[in-house]
């Protein structure tokens, strides 16, 4: 799916092609070599911090540096997708710091039982979401962070079980307000 923005100054001109690093004007060239670039960083070790909104910046510029010079920086620009709007910019710093305070300290999340933990991950990436503090990348930042926090809360994180069908729709959902197929994702990945 598409974004809808107002008039883009990331784009190239004419195009809803995202200036990128890489000189690339083909919106399915630039598809193929950023999906690359960002497995090749996400197999690499990540950057340490204290999975807050910095670190969560902090892992936005080492995912997609390759590719966008503006990488960990956050949006400028109002965008949507299927009609639905995320945070409009002037709002968008506020908004982590208020989803990242909702998260609390990383360390409790070890307290927290299987149901517990992917009911919270999943209000947490739905607000990430409704975010969308970045012009491209959201999804793949919100999942590394999933990752690293069910990792650092002592649970197992099963990427097999990412089926992109399945993570969109409860994405969808959760912008909605139903949270449940999102919860019920993050608890069969952590299972």
């Amino acid at each position: 799916m598409t974004y809808a923005a107002d008039t883009d100054p990331l784009c190239y001109p004419g195009t809803t092609v995202l200036r990128n690093l890489l000189g690339i004007e083909s919106q399915d060239e630039l598809d193929e070599f950023e999906l690359a670039l960002f497995l090749t960083r996400a197999d690499e070790p990540l950057p340490a911090g204290n999975l807050d909104y910095a670190h969560y910046l902090e892992l936005h510029r080492h995912l997609f540096q390759d590719v966008y010079d503006w990488a960990g920086e956050l949006r400028t620009i109002r965008i949507g997708k299927g009609g639905n709007w995320f945070a409009y910019p002037e709002y968008i710093d506020v908004e982590m710091q208020r989803v990242f305070r909702k998260l609390g300290d990383p360390d409790a999340l070890a307290n927290l039982d299987a149901d517990a933990f992917a009911a919270l991950m999943a209000h947490i990436l739905a607000e990430l979401n409704a975010v969308h503090p970045f012009r491209e990348g959201n999804g793949r930042t919100q999942l590394t962070l999933l990752a690293m926090l069910a990792e650092h809360a002592g649970f197992t994180f099963d990427a097999n079980v990412l089926e992109r069908d399945r993570v969109m729709q409860a994405m969808i959902d959760s912008f909605a307000g139903d949270e449940t197929p999102l919860a019920s994702l993050i608890r069969d990945i952590i299972a």
